[in-house]
């Protein structure tokens, strides 16, 4: 039997090259979107609604008494109740509730895999890395791993993610993906040291002027948020809750 092949896709701008149809896509936006994301489900959000406009946030949150977050360039967006921290996000303030969440790159590209038509989306990070690999080779399908980039900009750690499920699921994938090898090589070669690999991206001088390094160590740490987000009916959901 033929095995599913795997593709990365470095950057949303580059989307349109692909045909995503019947196909998983993973949304990866390391620092912060997918990593807040999967903590507040492991601390017991009852879903995230991911929306790509700050408008659309603040109207949902009211219309559903939920919390409101997000951010620009870094920065909580005035109108929100929260900002993109997984820190910001403990069991005893999330638990039950439901997340509204507009970011810069992450949620945008989430929209953008759905308009292309992926047929199952889920959210990757450092801190759920095993569910993802897990279910991608549960499920036997074609994959793409889409690297949220920096306002459409190549950047080094979702790259560098989307290189450790590489390494972690390859054996059960057909990958000729020059962008694929890369990232694994890229991982390969930081694996042991990803947090001293992490302060030299540029996404980390500008989050760290903010006083953000230990949530972006938290980011680049595996396992911490052991769950796996998957789009369904709007939402992003445990999928334990789905099956």
């Amino acid at each position: 039997m033929q095995q599913p092949t795997l593709h990365t896709i470095l950057s949303p701008r580059m989307l349109d090259i692909y045909d995503v149809r019947q196909s998983i896509f993973v949304i990866i936006d390391v620092f912060r979107a997918t990593s807040t994301i999967a903590t507040a489900l492991y601390n017991g959000a009852k879903k995230v609604i991911p929306v790509d406009q700050v408008d659309q946030c603040i109207e949902l949150g009211k219309k559903l008494n939920a919390i409101t977050a997000g951010e620009r360039d870094g920065k909580i967006i005035p109108g929100l109740q929260y900002g993109n921290s997984p820190a910001e996000y403990p069991r005893n303030f999330i638990e039950g509730q439901t997340l509204v969440l507009t970011t810069t790159n992450g949620t945008k590209l989430l929209h953008m895999a759905l308009q292309a038509g992926a047929d199952d989306v889920i959210t990757g990070s450092f801190p759920n890395l095993s569910a993802v690999a897990n279910y991608l080779i549960e499920q036997k399908k074609p994959v793409f791993l889409g690297c949220s980039a920096w306002k459409d900009r190549f950047n080094l750690e979702d790259t560098l993610f989307a290189g450790a499920v590489i390494h972690a699921v390859k054996s059960h994938f057909t990958i000729h993906c020059d962008s694929s090898l890369m990232a694994e090589q890229m991982y390969l070669q930081h694996k042991d040291d990803m947090h001293g690999f992490a302060r030299l991206t540029t996404h980390w001088h500008r989050l760290s002027q903010y006083g953000l390094e230990k949530d972006l160590e938290y980011c680049v740490t595996p396992d911490g948020a052991p769950i796996l987000p998957r789009y369904v009916d709007g939402a992003l959901i445990p999928h334990s809750k789905t099956v």
